[in-house]
């Protein structure tokens, strides 16, 4: 098991480019199946998750052709249905969450699925709900083989339909999306999710031949066509990253400009982090964050204790609440994170209170941080990666701690981020892979 020594402490200055959004591009590898022609898709990060992804769906049948460090070929031509139903394909399904957005691609093109449970990050229960009742309502049948522990899907042809979301779900809709586009007739999604990287899955599909309206809206509504061609695809960068550069710069205290990070679409991001008293400036489509020796956290109106909760898009991603949580442990003042949508993202608090942040963790869901006002630092200290978030907020801590830290299972940080220890390294991090 592969662990990262730190030497906190230093600053950070130069520039640096967020990678390909791993979020869009699990669904974007996944939609390549919905048609026999050639998917070139660009920006596509060199991370665990993604890789595996695309082994999968090699092993799958499908042709890939890498054009160069960031840009592969998907064809899907001659896809293996046999080897789809075999015990080896579902358990490499079962290691990889993205892998349940391959069903609504082989229901809808190919009429039967099977899927293992996916698995991913340890960080609580994760419906499914969302993905099958979907498809279900497009006319697709689930059995339950027990015997074997997967889910078998079929369907003749899909038929569009109207319905109504349980949950805003990004992958839930993602597959519903890429189920409907083959269907016949019309489907209507309300309660859609509309996060940038599912507009993206969308503009791709129509590039495709599908025909998708409402996009960036809750309300989707998708004309069934009969196939779907080929097309190039660019995927967005990371805003995970990005959130993830801004805290870095801001607990190190350094001057970092953060490049190409397409402002447009990163939401209520940088926003989040002005709360907690940091500087941003927009530069065209780049961030410069100054240094600031200290930053201090917003109050309400009313004068009460600043709030950060997680919410479906256009809200706060929860993939960056780990990440102000740290930053706000050396800010000026108290914040009260709130992690509404998932279950046991806050357990990592433990480890940073180790390391000598005060943090009052209320529940598996709230956690409050009083800041230190770079007063006192942190502490080096053994730390342990829970999940991919997780993993980014330690990592930061470290570099602003005073000291040598360790940071162990790095293979769930790799799994999220590409290169991350030389990328950091080459504008003034101290990070060891051992």
């Amino acid at each position: 098991m592969a662990s990262f020594v730190i030497e906190g402490g230093h600053r950070l200055s130069g520039e640096i480019y967020p990678q390909g959004a791993k979020n869009e591009v699990l669904q974007i590898i996944c939609a390549t199946l919905l048609t026999a022609e050639e998917v070139t898709v660009n920006n596509i990060p060199d991370i665990l998750d993604v890789n595996n992804l695309i082994q999968l769906v090699r092993e799958m049948g499908v042709t890939v052709a890498k054009n160069s460090i960031d840009s592969y070929t998907f064809k899907a031509k001659n896809v293996d249905l046999a080897y789809l139903e075999s015990d080896e394909f579902l358990k490499k399904c079962s290691s990889l969450r993205g892998s349940v957005m391959l069903i609504g691609p082989m229901v809808a093109r190919f009429g039967k699925a099977l899927i293992s449970k996916p698995g991913g990050d340890k960080i609580g229960r994760r419906r499914l709900d969302t993905h099958f009742v979907g498809i279900q309502n497009l006319g697709a049948d689930f059995h339950y083989d027990e015997e074997r522990g997967i889910y078998v899907i079929t369907a003749e042809r899909l038929q569009g339909n109207y319905m109504l979301l349980d949950e805003a779900s990004v992958t839930g809709t993602a597959n519903i999306v890429m189920a409907a586009v083959l269907a016949k007739g019309t489907t209507t999604i309300y309660n859609a999710a509309c996060e940038p990287y599912l507009q993206q899955l969308c503009h791709m599909l129509n590039r495709m031949g599908a025909k998708i309206s409402g996009i960036a809206s809750n309300l989707l509504t998708i004309e069934g066509v009969e196939e779907l061609h080929g097309t190039q695809h660019t995927v967005l960068p990371d805003m995970i990253e990005v959130g993830s550069f801004i805290g870095m710069a801001a607990m190190t205290k350094s001057e970092i400009t953060i490049k190409n990070v397409s402002n447009e679409n990163l939401g209520i991001i940088p926003e989040s982090f002005r709360r907690l008293g940091i500087k941003l400036e927009q530069k065209g489509d780049d961030i410069y964050v100054p240094v600031q020796e200290t930053y201090q956290i917003e109050s309400f109106i009313d004068g009460s204790i600043m709030t950060i909760a997680d919410a479906p898009w256009p809200g706060l991603t929860p993939d960056l609440l780990s990440v102000l949580l740290v930053v706000a442990t050396q800010a000026k003042g108290s914040v009260l994170i709130h992690q509404k949508m998932f279950e046991s993202r806050l357990f990592f608090v433990d480890k940073l209170i180790d390391m000598g942040a005060q943090i009052i963790l209320c529940d598996p869901h709230r956690a409050v941080v009083i800041g230190h006002n770079h007063d006192f630092t942190l502490r080096g200290a053994r730390l342990t990666s829970p999940d991919i978030r997780a993993g980014i907020a330690l990592l930061i801590a470290a570099m602003s701690a005073e000291g040598t830290s360790t940071i162990s299972n790095i293979e769930q940080i790799d799994r999220g981020y590409q290169n991350i220890e030389g990328r950091l390294n080459a504008i003034g991090a101290r990070i060891t892979r051992i």
